[in-house]
């Protein structure tokens, strides 16, 4: 792996996590397009940098409410009324929206992305996860904040991101639209998709300490690998604030269609090279 193309996976990836157009089939298919030949190892230790990287722009943007979160929870687990205020209260619909995906996760490890991790699985994901957005305009019906959020809320949207772990289907698109099902409000089931990420970030960063240890060659790679995760934070970060605007005024219609083209176009160039 170049500098230059950590530095543009590293782009791709900071846009690609939070718009809801799959960073994993991104990861996989810009590298096949431009036909690099990147070595599985270095991919696989790289695509967890980033992942890290993007954790760095989820904290530096929701840093004042993760505070705020933590410390009301806190507080009301010592007066022994666990639940009894909304920040405590999203704090455990987080939790309990973590849990289904990470079961699943542990249960097959790494078998999805080991079945389905070819650009024509991933271009074909890619096309659900426009279904997906295009069921979350047509169903939800955009009435509800999160304060109005209940258990059932978190364990459907949960479930949600359990399709995600297919390579192509994009986490955030599938969470926000298990929240817009719910009839929450766009910016409002993107808020939660985002701070809901962070519990699987965080186990991917610990995951990535240990493969980086094991890994035989990091300290060659390490500049190229820093440039990369620096991209990835960077345009994280102003991705989550970009998005976040748009969707408070505008559909999810205009990522569906691009999901489909990028999908169908992945598709073609497949089928011509196969």
């Amino acid at each position: 792996m170049t500098i230059l193309q950590s530095i543009i996976l590293g782009i791709v990836q900071g846009l690609t996590e939070f718009i809801p157009i799959s960073s994993s089939g991104h990861l996989v298919l810009v590298p096949y397009l431009f036909g690099w030949e990147i070595p599985s190892e270095d991919a696989f230790v790289f695509n967890i940098l980033v992942q890290v990287a993007t954790l760095t722009a989820v904290f530096a943007y929701f840093w004042t409410d993760i505070i705020s979160i933590t410390r009301i929870t806190f507080q009301d687990i010592r007066k022994k009324q666990p639940a009894a205020h909304p920040e405590s209260r999203l704090a455990w619909f987080l939790v309990i929206a973590t849990i289904p995906a990470s079961l699943i996760g542990l249960l097959f490890n790494g078998t999805f992305e080991k079945v389905f991790d070819s650009p024509a699985f991933v271009s074909i994901f890619l096309m659900v996860t426009a279904a997906l957005l295009v069921a979350a305009e047509r169903m939800g019906k955009r009435a509800r904040s999160l304060d109005t959020m209940n258990w059932i809320d978190a364990i459907w949207i949960g479930i949600f991101q359990i399709l995600a772990l297919f390579p192509g289907i994009s986490r955030s698109g599938a969470t926000i639209t298990g929240g817009m099902t719910r009839d929450i409000n766009r910016p409002d089931a993107a808020r939660f998709s985002f701070l809901m990420s962070i519990p699987i970030m965080v186990a991917a960063g610990l995951f990535a300490v240990v493969e980086l240890f094991q890994f035989p060659h990091f300290s060659d790679l390490l500049p190229t690998f820093i440039a990369g995760f620096i991209t990835a934070a960077i345009t994280g970060y102003l991705s989550i604030r970009w998005l976040l605007k748009y969707l408070s005024h505008r559909s999810l219609y205009v990522f569906a269609i691009y999901c489909v083209a990028f999908g169908l176009l992945n598709l073609i160039v497949f089928l011509m090279r196969g």
